[in-house]
């Protein structure tokens, strides 16, 4: 098939809007849609300080690249946060891809390791009960984040988060019952705690597919390997479902992420307490009197 702007080779189609897109018209398209988010959202604003999470996968390493040409347009400040969860056969593959294309924008780095932090890898941590590899993982991953970017002085902290991420989120959490994550919402952190940085997620209107396209497109160095204890997760299920819709439906994903956007304000007002208070062991924020981290941890 042809572009639908100059006729050469398409790469991508894009159901929704019934558009071809070359590589050139492709990358255009995708920078505007990223930029314009950026300025309307008001995400970053000029002369802050922003961290960005690296994974090394594709999403947080196409985040790093759109930031960095961000930068050509109005100052702010960056830092790269790598979380080396101790995942054995994996995380070494992904940290060296996140390192060298860090190195590759100049995008200096910081790296922080569960090792280091906890006395333990994710390994050793669910070595007896890998189901529970993934909530343990987040829990340690945010604490590590959220406390390193606020280390580093920075006004926000900016994640990889896709549509198709968001929109699995928006349903794992409604077949939970878990009604305060489904109500929190990105900017739930600035408003409860000046402990929490301010979480962006740049991305979340972007598909997954679309990321994948612009990451090979622009020949950027990432790991497409796939975490081991991904397998014992809801989202892959989840993620399956919401892939068929899409196919009978093109603009599922969008149209979910949508109206969960719209009625957002509303849950945070019946189920989002104005302030919450401080972990008694560890000083972190938390609505409990121990935090999840503290709980994981056995403190």
């Amino acid at each position: 098939m042809k572009c639908s702007r100059c006729r050469r080779d398409a790469i991508y189609f894009q159901r929704q809007s019934g558009q071809y897109y070359c590589g050139d018209h492709f990358n255009t398209h995708f920078i505007k849609k990223f930029m314009r988010g950026v300025r309307e959202e008001q995400l970053i604003k000029k002369n802050e300080k922003v961290a960005v999470a690296v994974s090394g996968g594709k999403d947080s390493i196409t985040l790093a690249y759109l930031l960095k040409k961000l930068q050509l347009r109005y100052p702010f400040q960056m830092e790269a946060i790598i979380i080396d969860e101790g995942i054995s056969g994996y995380r070494n593959l992904t940290l060296d891809a996140a390192k060298a294309q860090l190195e590759r924008l100049e995008i200096s780095y910081h790296i922080e390791s569960f090792k280091d932090n906890f006395d333990k890898t994710l390994d050793i941590f669910v070595e007896n009960n890998k189901e529970n590899a993934c909530s343990t993982c987040g829990v340690l991953r945010r604490y590590l984040l959220n406390k390193k970017a606020r280390e580093l002085s920075c006004t926000k902290l900016a994640t990889g988060h896709n549509l198709d991420d968001e929109g699995q989120s928006v349903i794992m959490n409604l077949m939970r019952g878990d009604i305060i994550r489904f109500s929190r919402g990105q900017n739930y952190y600035k408003k409860i705690s000046d402990k929490f940085v301010e979480r962006i997620k740049p991305l979340r209107y972007f598909l997954e597919k679309e990321i994948v396209i612009f990451a090979l497109n622009n020949k950027l160095i990432f790991d497409s390997s796939e975490c081991p204890y991904a397998v014992y997760a809801m989202r892959g299920e989840v993620g399956k479902f919401l892939d068929k819709m899409e196919d009978l439906r093109p603009t599922t994903k969008y149209s979910l992420l949508s109206g969960y956007d719209k009625i957002l304000p509303a849950l945070n007002k019946c189920f989002i307490p104005e302030s919450i208070g401080a972990c008694n062991i560890c000083g972190e924020p938390t609505m409990d009197g121990v935090c999840m981290g503290c709980k994981i941890l056995g403190k």
